[in-house]
């Protein structure tokens, strides 16, 4: 049997990641500095772990609800309403297994064959797949260095067609670094509101901005907009796999039956460490999250600096965790300029293109790493340019 012929051509059609690719080439090597992958340089805060393991010397170690443990539901309902003043209630809420969970089950909920979704570019790798894999059509929207990477009301109302249902907000951004200023969301949500369009506002980034606070797509637009979160990159929590999704109830009670015949639930270890997460940061004013993001902002500041100084145009994030050089001057493309720059010098990057065509010319730069890595991986870069 061929049983490359069993494989569903929505499947088939679909390259790697992009950023896995040059994650697994790093793994491979020794030496290698990795600004490839979105993953907190920061250690899970301990009282979080001991919440956990709490549990398990319980014997908390069965399944809970399917839409998430109560007390933790009820804690994202005061968080998200002190921190972004959005307001969802527990029964309108889904715990998933990670951000990316909440996503799939969204397209798979929302979309039929052929229904299209605006997607700005470049964005997170895992829209446009996920579009395909539920049957749907991904519209991308190139946003502009120019424009500080945000996306234009007026390039979203070119993109609506007939068959346009769903419009993705994903800021700040992954792989840009871009936010939405509380002007630009005003304007998005007119555009929603004439073409009768539903928002799916990945937020998973809320916590991390420099110089001004996150202002969330949903904020008085509850009833169009399904948020997604999570405690990945905020808590430093990416490998306890724990998301959210909050919204209309009939679109999360969609997304919960499809959810319970495959995921069942959240584990209740991470639930648990995600309870101690929210509680002990809201007690704590939101200590943690402000150190990290200082230390983040340091970084920022320093990775973006060293590029200009090598001679490249770099937009300067201000949100997320990462730099979006433009490398175009040195004549490589983006994948090129990645590849040899892993083999020459052994520092991994992601090609700008894994984030969708107009990232050609655009190389991704996590600083979720030390400052000690990052100086070793600027001089090494800068070693590399110039010997072009």
């Amino acid at each position: 049997m061929n049983t490359e012929q069993l494989i569903a051509q929505s499947v088939s059609e679909v390259p790697p990641s992009g950023i896995r690719k040059f994650f697994d080439i790093a793994s491979d090597m020794k030496n290698v500095i990795s600004m490839s992958v979105g993953e907190p340089d920061f250690v899970t805060p301990w009282n979080v772990c001991q919440a956990a393991i709490d549990s398990i010397e319980r014997g908390e170690t069965h399944y809970t609800s399917n839409s998430g443990m109560p007390e933790l539901r009820a804690l994202i309902e005061q968080y998200l309403a002190e921190r972004f003043r959005v307001h969802y209630k527990p029964e309108q809420m889904l715990v998933t297994v990670g951000a990316s969970e909440a996503l799939d089950l969204a397209f798979r909920a929302l979309l039929n064959p052929g229904d299209e979704v605006l997607i700005p570019a470049p964005s997170y790798v895992s829209y446009e797949p996920g579009v395909r894999f539920a049957h749907g059509v991904s519209v991308p929207i190139v946003t502009e260095e120019q424009d500080d990477f945000v996306i234009r009301p007026e390039n979203i109302e070119r993109a609506i067609t007939p068959k346009t249902k769903l419009l993705v907000i994903p800021y700040p951004n992954n792989p840009t670094g871009a936010v939405l200023s509380a002007e630009d969301i005003v304007a998005i949500q007119s555009v929603a509101l004439k073409h009768d369009l539903f928002v799916i506002a990945d937020e998973i980034y809320a916590e991390l901005t420099y110089g001004r606070d996150h202002v969330s797509f949903a904020e008085g637009f509850e009833d169009r907009t399904l948020l997604i979160n999570g405690f990945s990159k905020a808590f430093a929590m990416t490998g306890w796999r724990l998301g959210y999704a909050a919204g209309p109830k009939p679109v999360i009670d969609a997304m919960l039956k499809i959810h319970q015949y495959t995921m069942l639930c959240a584990p209740i270890m991470s639930q648990k460490a995600g309870e101690e997460a929210l509680r002990t940061e809201m007690h704590k004013n939101y200590y943690q999250v402000r150190e990290m993001v200082r230390n983040y902002n340091r970084r920022r500041v320093f990775v973006v600096q060293s590029f200009r100084d090598m001679g490249f145009s770099c937009f300067e994030p201000r949100g997320a965790f990462y730099a979006f050089p433009n490398i175009t001057k040195t004549g490589l493309s983006s994948e090129e300029f990645c590849r040899r720059l892993i083999m020459e010098q052994h520092v991994a990057c992601v090609p700008g293109t894994a984030f969708g065509a107009s990232g050609e010319g655009f190389i991704r730069c996590s600083y979720a790493t030390s400052m000690e890595n990052l100086e070793e991986a600027m001089r090494r870069i800068r070693t590399f340019v110039a010997s072009l």
